[in-house]
Parts: structure tokens; sequence; C-alpha cells
């Protein structure tokens, strides 16, 4: 890959002026939706240019390109759908057209063009018109096109004589500037109590992020003293509300005009400070843009929180006479951008306006069946965040749903509002929202004491929903839409990298790597070898490292859930109740309540209650099914108190669909490489035996990847009490037919030399047996020899070289000599006549006998040969068999720098004689 960055300019054309835009044709009447319609004026900022090989992996690296620089330009609104429009137009060059893919980032002041080039041209695409089809969404591929329309803001295709190139346009969505509203003055007895003095942090913030202002009263509420956080990150002390959907994140927040909210600062003693924050957009004299945030305690927000307000008739009328927007009497200015600030502003405004003690929203689920808690104020949100219950049925219903109800003491009523149930709120308003006539939601106000609200105050309420209902829906279609948005993304990378192994342990813990803390914040997969056993736990993460031994030790403790192939989500309590039984057991025991020991116990109590608070939430399995088969369960799980959303349960659900078929896969590859494994071992020589009288060493190397055995092959082996018969040989071929031909031959070497026929006779039975294979026959060139040690020390060798290299012998003056003659291979021909030669080894003396892979090593054009081999044995005179055999290997791997290529094996007999010092 090759990538350019270029700082900004003119727009000079991306592609030369030259060049002719093709002539799309159409119907009359219609346009195409992917001729260009851009202005060519726009103004590009900054490019990034990067060229991808025609491999598979360049589509990962094409989407790490692109969402690298999109986020690095401050892009984070776009990169989701750039991500998966360049996936798929990449993956159509590298894979599909089989060219080199050059992608282009160009940066405009209103968005990003992307463009994918490919070394094809006579593709055709798609044109717009009433009889085309652009093909399914749920095809595996030929949707790229397809995601440009439905995504892009513009789009489309340019040819030249060499290149096809598809672009695409993506917008910045609109950001408003926000402005503060000055409200009435009020009577004294009416403004907020303050406990002490009010203390307001100021702290400002360089173009950069960083801290480069702290004053007395940050360090008085937070600990940290100026010295201490100047020039770090604020985002290394803020604790920002990571919420799935939310659309403002504090580097969005910094960048803005004027903001406010609430999150929390992380003090000098590890805990976090709930502040309210008000952020306000400055330059310095010298030009440079930096952030002065206002923080107080989040209980003395009123001293920075902007006032409501007021409709034109409380305010005695507008100069102009115009009237004020409901819904902007209600939210305020600025209105929030992002779904999960609105519906928090949503609350504390109507828990405002009727002088509650607490109020809470709920939003419905697709099926209009549940209302799911996604804000609240003055209740414990973390533990009823993202709690559904039922609107119509079952026990918990929330009835109240969808016509707005008043309860004047829910004493008498226990369970009306299941919400509020524990929170020691007494009455309670309640009214729908609706959009167009269907329920979207329930916005609800409550206060400590009975009695407090009547059917005026449940009126004002749904005013004010009414205004406010259809902004919401708006909000939450847009989440949903950045949710599945970004969940193709997400799923896109995961199939990637679970289809990019197919080791079953590596595919396990990317399994929980990509949940965690994506998806939940712990994660278990437990895997079933057969139909027959039992769930096994093989892998635990959770996103704090030090609470992983304790959760694994925990769930030991838990029988497994049942392996159900039933689709979707199921929730699973076992762990929660088992960790909170251990905990109140560890707790019981510290205290001495159980009449046991308590110094032995207390130690443990700080991991006991760390384990039971990180399981103590919702806990869900999902079934891992491949192949019609429940092969394992993916546990996710959520600290204390909290909840999933639907939307992370059907993201986790299509992933572990994907997740079961890349570890059946893991588990097929490595059943069938045992299984190989087992059979090429079951191919070689049980070992060599001892001689006496004789230094035998034998050297084999196999080609290609977890190969034990390949096409050549060797055996030394008994025949009688005084005779030992050797063989090495080449078959034609790789693959299980060799293979075949590999096992028949040294089986039948052995079988036919214990028969007592001489060498030739051996050579010429084996030779009928190969052809009687018929087509899975092949040729063998084979070097097979009897050897008898003599009394005298010396070695009797009786050869015959059917085709193979000639073996070699060395002498103790360092010649080396040929010590056969070649003769016709086996496989080939029926009637052969071969005879034997016979050669006496004289003590000192070598015999070499090696296969092709040995002599044909190669390097560019050159090769070792025969001659090359005879001279890297001149060099052995007087060392041992075992010593012969690695110089040579040496000599053969030194001789190329790439890997061996072919197959190669070495066999070295030597009388023993004097040793060279």
């Amino acid at each position: 890959m090759t990538t350019g960055v270029i700082p900004g300019g003119h727009n000079p054309e991306p592609r030369p002026t030259g060049e002719r835009m093709p002539q799309q044709r159409h119907q009359p009447g219609q346009a195409s939706p992917h001729v260009e319609t851009r202005s060519r004026s726009s103004v590009i900022t900054a490019r990034a240019a990067a060229t991808f090989e025609p491999v598979g992996r360049s589509v990962a690296t094409a989407r790490s390109f692109v969402r690298d620089t999109l986020q690095g330009w401050g892009f984070a609104d776009v990169v989701d759908d750039a991500v998966v429009l360049t996936s798929e137009l990449v993956t159509n060059a590298v894979v599909h057209a089989g060219t080199h893919a050059d992608v282009l980032c160009l940066r405009t002041d209103d968005g990003v063009r992307i463009e994918v080039a490919d070394r094809y041209p006579e593709r055709e695409v798609p044109l717009q018109g009433s009889a085309v089809n652009m093909g399914s969404p749920d095809r595996e591929g030929g949707r790229g096109l397809q995601l440009c329309a439905a995504l892009a803001a513009r789009w489309g295709v340019e040819y030249t004589s060499t290149h096809k190139n598809v672009w695409f346009q993506l917008d910045l969505p609109e950001r408003p500037v926000g402005t503060r509203a000055a409200g009435p003055s009020l009577p004294a007895d009416l403004l907020p109590l303050a406990d002490g003095r009010v203390r307001v942090a100021v702290v400002q913030i360089d173009r950069k992020g960083s801290i480069s202002a702290w004053n007395e009263d940050a360090e008085e509420i937070f600990g940290h003293t100026a010295t201490e956080v100047t020039g770090k990150p604020l985002t290394d002390l803020a604790a920002w509300p990571h919420t799935p959907g939310t659309g403002t994140g504090i580097a969005e927040a910094l960048q803005l005009s004027r903001w406010e909210g609430s999150y929390g600062i992380r003090g000098a003693d590890g805990r976090v400070t709930p502040v309210y924050a008000s952020h306000l957009r400055v330059r310095d004299t010298g030009g440079e843009p930096s952030t002065v945030c206002l923080l107080v305690r989040d209980h003395e927000r009123a001293v920075l929180q902007t006032p409501l307000r007021l409709p034109a008739s409380d305010a005695g009328g507008s100069s102009d006479g115009q009237s004020s927007d409901p819904f902007e009497v209600f939210i305020g200015s600025p209105a929030p951008d992002d779904l999960d600030g609105l519906l928090q502003r949503t609350v504390e405004r109507a828990r405002d306006m009727l002088d509650g003690d607490s109020a809470f929203l709920l939003l419905a689920t697709d099926d209009e069946t549940e209302l799911e808690v996604r804000a609240s104020t003055g209740l414990p949100s973390a533990r009823q965040r993202f709690a559904r219950v039922p609107v119509e049925a079952g026990p918990g219903r929330y009835g109240s749903a969808r016509m707005p109800a008043v309860h004047d003491d829910l004493a008498a009523v226990p369970g009306a509002v299941p919400l509020l149930a524990g929170t020691g709120m007494r009455s309670v308003v309640t009214v729908p929202l609706k959009v167009e006539g269907r329920l979207t939601g329930s916005l609800g106000v409550a206060a400590e004491a009975p009695g407090r609200y009547s059917n005026e105050e449940a009126l004002r309420l749904q005013f004010a929903a009414d205004r406010i209902a259809l902004a919401v829906e708006s909000a939450r279609l847009g989440e949903l839409e950045r949710l599945r948005r970004g969940s193709l993304s997400f799923l896109v990378e995961a199939s990637d990298l679970l289809a990019g192994t197919l080791d079953r342990d590596q595919t396990l813990a990317l399994m929980a790597q990509m949940t965690v803390p994506t998806l939940a914040t712990w994660c278990a997969v437990y895997t079933i070898a057969d139909q027959a056993s039992d769930p096994y736990l093989s892998y635990v993460l959770h996103e704090d490292e030090e609470l992983i031994d304790g959760i694994k030790s925990l769930l030991a403790k838990v029988p497994p859930p049942d392996p159900v192939p039933t689709p979707g989500a199921r929730v699973w309590t076992a762990p929660g109740e088992h960790a909170h039984q251990a905990a109140l057991r560890s707790s019981m025991r510290s205290l001495g309540l159980t009449g046991g020991p308590t110094r032995q116990v207390s130690a443990g109590i700080g991991p006991t209650l760390a384990t039971a608070s990180a399981v103590g939430g919702e806990t869900v399995v999902l079934p891992l099914v491949a192949r019609n088969r429940v092969i394992g369960m993916l546990t996710l799980g959520k600290p204390t108190d909290e909840h999933f959303r639907q939307e992370i349960l059907e993201l986790a659900e299509d992933l572990s669909r994907r997740a079961a078929l890349a570890l059946d896969n893991a588990r097929l590859y490595s059943e069938h490489t045992a299984i190989s494994q087992a059979l090429q071992r079951s191919l070689l020589p049980p070992g060599t035996p001892h001689i006496e009288g004789m230094e035998v060493e034998v050297i084999y190397r196999a080609a290609g990847e977890g190969n034990e055995v390949g096409g050549d092959f060797y055996d030394v082996f008994p025949i009688d009490d005084n005779a030992y018969g050797f063989a090495i040989g080449d078959v034609c071929g790789t693959g299980p037919n060799a293979a075949a031909v590999t096992g028949l031959a040294r089986h039948a070497l052995r079988l036919l030399a214990r028969e007592g026929l001489s060498g030739p006779a051996v050579l010429e039975r084996l030779n009928s047996a190969i052809l009687d294979e018929g087509a899975r026959s092949r040729f063998l060139t084979l070097l097979y020899g009897e050897m008898r040690p003599q009394e005298d020390g010396s070695a009797e060798m009786k050869v015959v070289c059917a085709g193979h290299p000639l073996p070699l012998r060395l002498r103790q003056d360092g010649t080396v000599e040929a010590a056969a003659e070649p003769q016709p291979l086996l496989g080939v021909i029926e009637d052969l006549e071969l005879y034997e030669q016979t050669v006496t080894l004289d003590p000192g003396d070598v015999l070499l006998c090696v296969t092709d892979g040995v002599t044909e090593r190669r390097e560019g054009t050159r090769m070792l040969g025969d001659d090359g081999l005879a001279d890297v044995l001149t060099t052995c005179t007087g060392l041992t068999a075992g010593a012969v055999a690695a110089r040579i290997m040496r000599a053969v791997e030194r001789f190329a720098s790439d890997a061996p290529s072919d197959d190669m094996a070495i066999l070295a007999m030597r009388v023993p004689g004097l040793q060279k010092d």
C-alpha cells in the first residue's frame, strides 16, 4: 500500500481535465442518480491517497486507512458510512475485478468525497430506470453502488481508458450554535439554595484539548493542583457518558461555541464528582481558539444552568408581537443535538415544571409492547437505565402508558408504576408520548408526598409532552439509524477478523475481544465438543483484567447454561444469584455471624464483593449454532443494576452467528489437520535400527506448511540376522495419491525383501504393484540396497538405482565417485530388467544417498547439481555419518535464501574408522 497526504488548497479536479465524462443513458425525463451534480468550485482543504494490492487483506487495510483519515480530520459523524461504502467498493476492485484499488479522500468545508478507482474499466454499472433491478440487499455481493445510492448525498461513476472511478460524497450534519437566554428576576425566597460557599471551577482548554488553566476552586473541588493537570488532556479527567447513540462527545462539545451539560470529573482520590458545566469558545489576542469551562457540583447547577424561556403571554408579550416556539419554551435554547441530551433535558424540565421530586421518560420498543427507561432524574438511574416493562399485560405491566394518569398514593396501588417501586415516591402523574396516534413513549413526574397532583397538572404535562414527542421520535430514529450503520461497520470488521484465522484458541479470543467492551462489560464463551458432552468454559474476558480470575472462578462453580438452539438472547440469572450469595456469606463470616474464623476470610472479601458487583447486572446467553448443531454459548454480562439495550442484543445475535461458523470452521480444520498428521506419521518408518559395525543417519524435510510426509521417502530395516535393507525414493507429484504410493512402496519393500528375494526381483515386483494401481499410480525413482557388515570391518553393499540420483561414495583419501549406474525408473513400463551392483565400503568410507530436492536446490539460474553435492561431500572426510548428513543439509539450506520448495531426504551410511581431529 502506498499513501500520501496533501494539505489544502482549491480543488484542481481529482481527475485530469482532458478526460471525457461518459455518456450515461437514461430514459427521457429521468435523472440518473450517479451522474455528478456537485459544484465544481468546492474548496478542498486536505487530501489523503492510498493504493492497495489485489489481495483479500487489502479490504481491511483500506477500511483502516479511511477510518484513520476521517477521524484525524474530525469527521466522526460520517466515519461509519464511509467505511462501509469503501469496504464494498474496494472489495469489488481487489477481489472481484482482481486489480489494484486507488483510494482518494478529499476533505471540504462541508463534507468529504471519497474516490475508489480500479484498473478494469470494462465493468458495467446498472443505470437508473424503471426496468433496472439494483439487486437484493440480502445478497453477499454486488451491493456497492446500491449502498452508495442509499447512504451517500451524491455519487457517481467516471471512466477512462484504463480506470473506472466510483466516487461518493458524504455531507456533515449541521450543528446548531447555542445562545443563552436571560430569565426574569426572582424573589429571594424562590432562589435555589446552596450549601456554604459556592465554588466555580474555571478550566481553560487549548485547541489541542489540553488543560492550560486551573483555578483554586478547581483544586478545592477535585483535589488536583494546577501543576499536576496543566498540559494533560481533559479526556484524562472527564468521565464522559459513553452511551451508545450519544451524538456529542467531549471533543465535539469543546468545539461548539457554547455548550451546557452534565458529566463527571475524576478527583485526586479516584472518585468521580458529578458536575454541571458551561463551555464557552473564545479566542485570545493572538487568534488562537480555546474553550473556557465553568464547572460546579451537579446539585448546584442552578448557578450555571440556562433559565427557562417563558411564553410570551407570561412575559408580557414581545415587542414584535410574535410568540415563542412551544418546544423551545419547554426544552430551552439551545436544544440538545443528541437523543440522550434531549431526554435528560426533558425530564429535568418536566420535574421543575410540576415542582416534583423526580421525573422519568420511557421510550417504546419497535413493536410497542414494552417501554424502556431512557432518562430519569431524582431516581437511581444506573439501576433503572434500559430496564423494560410491558405495556399491556403481564407482571409489572405499565397499564397507564396510553392515557394520562394520576396516582394520588402509590402505597394504595403498589405496582401501578413499576419503575418507582422502592424509591419512596408516593404520588405520580404520567402522560403518553404519541406521534400520529402511535405510542412512542411515556413521561412521568413523581413526588414523595401523596396527593400532590391533579388533572390540571396532568393536562399541563400532556401539553408539554405533545410539544416534544415529534422531536424525541425524530431523535430516536436518528440514533437508531446511526446505531444500525455503526453495527454494519462493526459486523464487516468482525467478519473480516474471524475469517482471518483457523486457530480455535485465537477465534475464541477474538469473539471475546470484539464483545468487550463494545457490547458488554464481560464475556464468557462455552464450547461443546459433541452432542454427548457438557458445555465447557473455554474463555473469560472482562474490561478490567483484575476481575477475570474472579469471574472465571465464579462461573466454574455455577452449572453452565443449557445448550438451547433457539435463536436470540435469553436471560441467565444463575451467575448474579451465586455471586450475591457468595458475597453475602463472605460478609457474614467477616463479621463473625456464622461462628467461623474472621481473620482468614476478611482478606478475600474485597475480591468477592468486586466479582459480585461485576456480574450483578443483567446476564444473557446466546447460542452458537453452526451446521444445525449447538457448538457452544456466548455469555454477555453487565455490572450491577445495568441492562442490555435491544439494539445491542440484536447486534450480539448477528455476531454470534458469524462467530459460531468461524469457531466450527476452526474445529473442523483442527480435526482435519490432526487426521492428516496422524496418517502422515503412519507413512514414516518407526525408527532407524542399530546396526553393529555401521553408522546410519537420516535427515528428512517435507516441503509445505504442516506437512510431515511428502513425495520423498526413506527406510532402513533388518532383513535377517546379518543383512539390512535400505531405500530412498521420490514419488512423482504431491498430495494424497503420492502419499498412497509412498506407503505402498515402503511396506512392499519390507515384505518382499524379507521373502528372500534379490534386489532386482524386489523392485520388479514393486513395479508391477504400482502399475496395478491404474489411474492412481505414480512413477517412482528408487534407490534400493542391502548392506552386510563384514568381519574385517568393511561393509558389502548391493545396490539397484532405478531412475534415482546416483549414490556417492566418499573414500578416506577424500575422493568422491558414483557407487552405481542409472537404470529405468518404476511405474512406467511393465517388463523391467534390473540388475544390482556390489560396492565394498572400507573403514572410514561413506555412502551418501539423497533425493532430487537436494541436487535441484536453486538460487535464480544457479543449481547445486551433482557436482556441487560432490564438492560438499569431499569436505566431509573423517566425519561421522551424522556430521556428514548435517553438513550436507546446511550446505543445501545456505545455497539459496528462499525456503526449500521440494521435499528432501538425506541418507548417510559410514563404516567406522579413524575420525578426523
